[in-house]
């Protein structure tokens, strides 16, 4: 891991955990020290995470790291049972236990038959990859564990994979996708694994009508729901007017039911006055000029935003990843995933007159000729508040295009 000034990537230790912590009546544990586990929470709330009474530590001493000495643990998983109640306790790694090989799986086993939460253990200490690596993990270990038999069919219903709090502006993305799904087809949303969820939902979720996924990390989660359930998905993201048509055209598929006129027409009109904009990418190509725009984010992120530029005619010429592409089933040749920060710092630096939509951090490092809008996490000037704001479908789009606007008044 090479240093970093800006842009850390968070690792498999921390995606595990702030997943963890949006399951309702659950409580994590983190075996670890204490400072670890409190260097997690400043960046939980950036993701508008509470890990009020949900989120512990048993702080270590220097004995029990060179001894092996799993007292605390034990006491820790007792005391929460008595304290909290809570029907699950994840227990899970920090970068110490998980270099000496604290046994955690071992420990939850016998101590099981003390306690009434269900233990589940987690060894992911932050040395497995970076956080796609364990969002990876924990999404397929969620269904796996806590979806149950499917007991009753819930018609009209899905489930939302993949919708990560490490997502910017999720919970918004989420209320664009309940609406389009709703007006479409007269759906609802019984569940989204990996913001806002409950035990008893996950219980249920076997019985959902249709899984949809928003990243390929949940590919694997959905995959299994499949199996086990026969649950169909689609996996793939709304973003600009013609992207969110043709997400919508891949579920009625499934459904076998058409898209609801209304909205069909309303993405057309929407299409149609994107019209504007092409004329101006027309007028300007030939300029010092031309338009481009730079995109940073996750990779479905840069995907789905990438087609929203074509659907304009703005060429997107620089598309940076910060995790690995090596899970990435045909990975788009065009997307960079630097070595170094270094290299990372560089390319954004040379950036003139584009279309930036990336992280606070990158769009602080590009120049004043640029015209830029977060799309992604980190934060740093601002903070995300705001929860009727999407970057999705046909309300995202019209967000976006404001951006857009004010970048053509730059290049004139």
């Amino acid at each position: 891991m090479s240093l970093c000034r800006y842009l850390p990537v968070p690792s498999d230790r921390m995606a595990v955990m702030w997943t963890l912590l949006t399951v309702g009546d659950a409580v994590v544990l983190e075996y670890g020290p204490a400072g670890t586990t409190h260097y997690c929470v400043s960046l939980f709330g950036a993701m508008g995470i509470s890990p009020d009474q949900s989120l512990f530590t048993t702080h270590m001493s220097e004995d029990d790291v060179i001894m092996g000495d799993v007292r605390r643990l034990e006491e820790a998983i007792v005391e929460l049972d008595k304290g909290y109640r809570p029907k699950v306790l994840f227990v899970i790694a920090s970068a110490v236990t998980a270099v000496i090989g604290t046994d955690l799986v071992g420990v939850c086993n016998y101590m099981q038959q003390q306690v009434d939460a269900r233990l589940i253990a987690l060894e992911n200490g932050g040395f497995k990859g970076d956080y796609t690596v364990g969002l990876r993990q924990v999404y397929r270990l969620l269904v796996k564990q806590l979806a149950g038999q499917k007991q009753g069919l819930l018609p009209g219903r899905y489930n939302v994979l993949g919708a990560s709090a490490s997502s910017y502006r999720i919970r918004s993305d989420l209320r664009e996708i309940e609406d389009l799904l709703s007006r479409s087809f007269g759906l609802s949303r019984h569940t989204a694994l990996g913001v806002d969820t409950s035990l008893q939902q996950l219980a249920a979720m076997g019985g959902a009508q249709l899984n949809i996924v928003l990243r390929a990390e949940a590919l694997p989660a959905a995959e299994w729901l499949k199996q086990q359930f026969g649950t169909p998905y689609v996996y793939g993201v709304p973003y600009g007017y013609q992207g969110t048509e043709q997400w919508l055209e891949q579920i009625a598929s499934v459904l076998e039911r058409p898209i609801v006129r209304s909205v069909r027409d309303q993405l057309g009109q929407r299409q149609s006055q994107t019209a504007t904009f092409r004329m101006y990418a027309t007028m300007y190509r030939n300029r010092p000029h031309p338009p481009a725009a730079a995109i940073i984010g996750d990779y479905d992120l840069l995907q789905g935003l990438a087609g929203l530029c074509r659907e304009l005619d703005i060429c997107p010429d620089l598309l940076i990843c910060p995790h690995t592409l090596k899970d990435i089933t045909d990975c788009d040749p065009a997307v960079r995933h630097f070595a170094t920060e270094k290299e990372q710092i560089t390319a954004l630096r040379q950036l003139q007159y584009h279309l930036v939509l990336g992280d606070d951090v990158s769009l602080h490092l590009c120049d004043r000729t640029n015209t830029g809008l977060c799309v992604s996490f980190p934060l740093v000037s601002h903070v995300q508040i705001a929860e009727h704001l999407p970057l999705m479908g046909i309300r995202g789009t019209d967000y976006i295009l404001e951006t857009i606007d004010r970048y053509y008044q730059v290049l004139e």
